[in-house]
Formats: structure tokens, sequence, C-alpha cells
């Protein structure tokens, strides 16, 4: 199993930054993609930015060149610099992780950080 734990969230003001922290542990050498989703009041959640299998990045459209998603491998942790932040980034974020243990695959997620963006 993995255990996913995010930190970070918080209330800002429109334009300001946030990071997020998200400390995996357990099976963590298992793991083959790990990133961030969100999810605001009356939506679907939706992909923010993840790291791929391959060591590639994707990130949403709607937060490129806004948000950067990094890793620290000794710590086992992915974080999420939030910069220029707006209303619409209101939302609850949860890290998310694939991979494959023993022969089956897993999809893990945390609790969730919420993420609230006042004018």
């Amino acid at each position: 199993q993995v255990q996913l734990v995010e930190s970070g969230g918080g209330l800002v003001q429109a334009g300001g930054s946030l990071r997020l922290s998200c400390a995996a542990s357990g099976s963590t050498s298992s793991i083959k993609s790990i990133g961030w989703y969100r999810q605001a009041p009356g939506k679907r959640r939706e992909l923010v930015a993840a790291w791929g299998s391959d060591g590639s990045t994707n990130y949403a459209d709607f937060v490129k060149g806004r948000f950067t998603i990094s890793r620290d491998n000794a710590k086992n942790t992915v974080y999420l610099q939030m910069d220029s932040l707006k209303l619409e980034d209101t939302a609850v974020y949860y890290c998310n992780t694939v991979g494959r243990l023993f022969g089956s695959d897993f999809n893990y997620w945390g609790k969730g950080t919420q993420v609230t963006v006042s004018s």
C-alpha cells in the first residue's frame, strides 16, 4: 500500500501563492505516477499536474505557466507550487498515485487539502 498525506492548503488572496506538499509512505518504490487533482464544489475532480511513469510532467491547460510540480525523491514528497492564484482555483486539492504492487494495479488518494482564493 501507499499512503498519501497532503498539506499546505489555506486561504490566500487572488494573485498570491501557496505550496502544497504530498508526502508518500509505504511501498513507494511501486509508484508509477503521482500528481495533483482538484475538485471544486459542484464540479468533477480534475487533473492539475502530475509526474508520469516516464518522468515527464503533465499540466492542465488552466494552470500552465502558473503552477509547477516538483518532487524530492529522498523525502518521497511531491510539491505543487501555485502562483498567480485565481478565484477559480478554489478547490480541495488531492494527491493521487498509481502503480503496481504484487501483480496488481493500485490507485490511491490522499484526504485532500482545501485551497481558498479570496478577492
